[in-house]
């Protein structure tokens, strides 16, 4: 799952925009790092973080919802 489909799918963010916007201006954290690739490709076991919500992404939402 890419990250900005993976913010969407947590109900962290309401549309694909406004994930493009929030990972462009470094508010997401992913395995500890700022992530500014939306499209980037999330596996299990990564840790991603926006605005103090934490999530760990897990082999069975690592393809999908």
């Amino acid at each position: 799952m890419k990250l900005d489909q993976f913010l969407k799918w947590k109900g962290w963010v309401s549309t694909g925009g406004e994930a493009k916007q929030r990972i462009q201006m470094g508010e997401v954290e992913v395995n500890g790092s700022v992530e500014t690739r939306r499209g980037r490709q999330l596996s299990a076991g990564d840790r991603v973080v926006l605005a103090g919500e934490e999530s760990v992404v897990g082999s069975e939402n690592a393809t999908g919802p």
